[in-house]
């Protein structure tokens, strides 16, 4: 047990994958995406935040059912998602005639010309409030600092609602149409015990291709969609058969309604409500897992490295995007250095970092593929050794501490003096020199 430990703890991580036969390879992959997530649901609190989630959906999941019945109202589609909530929770505490009443009082607001009034505005509210909620915790466990413009916001969070009725559609709709196939095929008998199987397959497809679209969308990154595929195929069945387990426990709950009555829907809503949010916050963090299986490489060494080498690597990544820049090629993302050199991703990631704060370097964002790549902040003729070492040893909060003693201030100037006496003609030579 020793052993399997110290090999998923250390060991493993230093196996890139490389050399390893494809079996292998994929193997070692699965057990670093597991770990990973589960890790991230413990740092990230995911329990916390898909509460917070909770709550915020309490709030904007009548707007944003109704929203999206009205939006399939309009193609004239409201039947199929009315069907569609029967058998859920929400039809279970019979949410869905008050909301197909309050999409009738909505639709004939709009149709009076008063569109614009204060329960529109408050519908819109909330249901842009929870996205932005949703998106925030996905970009946490992304690790993006950066939020989305207001108009992006917009656009995509509605283009999310929109999605969801051609979903539905498209689901029911396939499964009427193999239906309707299956009963006129005179091989009806023999395929009859598959078309049980064929339809859930169907359903679980569409669950499966709404949670990779919302792992590719909500982040504001750039999400690769094979990865996005993995956890939406995961996180999606998960979701599926939680759904299943928790409307056939409904009839070992009657006892309950029996002692509370109606008020058992609600603790039985947040319990749904609260699980589902869980299970799409660790979809995201395998999709993001997934997607980062090499930042984490050697992640023990990189953690201990000593200054000599982080040095080293300091002139080396400088010297790549110098030559580059030199040379007028495109700039170079952390991830093209990672890769082209075998190093660390996580720590390339770091040290870019680093040297962003210290002046030395700027990032380029790129909108289109949502990518940063590195130029130099200044002339390259003028980036030697020693002005890159200085930039980054002055980087930060100097002489905060009151200096009292007058050995201290004269020990803080032999120190600068020392530094300046042991400082080389290498220090003094350009970078792109170097090699």
């Amino acid at each position: 047990m020793i052993h399997i430990y110290n090999f998923i703890r250390y060991e493993i991580w230093k196996i890139t994958g490389q050399d390893l036969p494809r079996a292998r390879r994929v193997s070692y992959s699965i057990i670093k995406t597991i770990v990973l997530a589960i890790r991230g649901f413990r740092e990230d609190k995911l329990a916390v935040k898909a509460s917070a989630l909770t709550y915020s959906l309490l709030l904007a999941i009548v707007p944003i059912i109704a929203l999206t019945i009205s939006i399939a109202k309009g193609f004239g589609l409201e039947d199929a998602i009315e069907s569609s909530l029967k058998g859920t929770q929400i039809d279970k505490m019979n949410l869905t005639p008050m909301l197909m009443t309050f999409v009738e009082s909505y639709l004939e607001t709009a149709q009076t010309g008063l569109f614009i009034g204060i329960g529109i505005v408050i519908l819109l509210f909330s249901v842009i409030r929870f996205f932005m909620h949703v998106e925030n915790a996905f970009n946490d466990i992304w690790q993006v600092k950066k939020t989305r413009s207001v108009i992006r916001q917009f656009t995509t969070y509605f283009s999310i609602i929109l999605l969801v009725p051609i979903l539905i559609i498209l689901s029911s709709g396939l499964s009427i149409y193999l239906s309707t196939i299956f009963t006129n095929s005179p091989l009806y008998d023999l395929l009859n015990p598959f078309m049980h199987i064929l339809f859930n397959f169907v359903i679980f497809a569409i669950v499966w291709l709404g949670f990779t679209i919302l792992y590719m969308a909500v982040p504001n990154t750039q999400v690769k969609f094979v990865n996005a595929l993995i956890a939406g195929i995961i996180a999606g069945t998960a979701f599926q058969i939680f759904q299943m387990m928790y409307l056939s426990g409904q009839i070992n709950l009657s006892r309950y309604n029996a002692i509370f009555g109606g008020f058992v829907a609600v603790p039985l809503l947040l319990i749904w409500i609260r699980v589902s949010c869980l299970i799409i916050l660790f979809g995201a963090e395998i999709s993001y897992a997934s997607q980062n299986l090499q930042n984490f490489d050697y992640e023990a060494d990189t953690k201990s490295i000593s200054v000599r080498y982080r040095n080293f690597l300091y002139l080396y990544i400088t010297y790549l995007i110098v030559q580059r820049f030199e040379a007028q090629k495109p700039p170079m993302t952390a991830e093209d250095i990672a890769v082209e050199n075998h190093l660390p991703s996580r720590l390339v990631s770091q040290l870019l970092s680093k040297m962003v704060e210290s002046n030395v370097l700027i990032e380029v964002f790129n909108e289109e593929n949502k990518t940063k790549s590195y130029q130099p902040a200044i002339d390259i003729n003028q980036i030697t050794a020693g002005y890159l070492f200085e930039k980054l040893e002055t980087q930060g909060s100097e002489l905060f501490l009151p200096n009292n003693k007058p050995q201290m201030e004269k020990f803080w100037q032999s120190t600068l003096h020392l530094r300046e006496c042991t400082k080389c003609e290498g220090d003094k030579m350009l970078i792109k020199d170097i090699a």
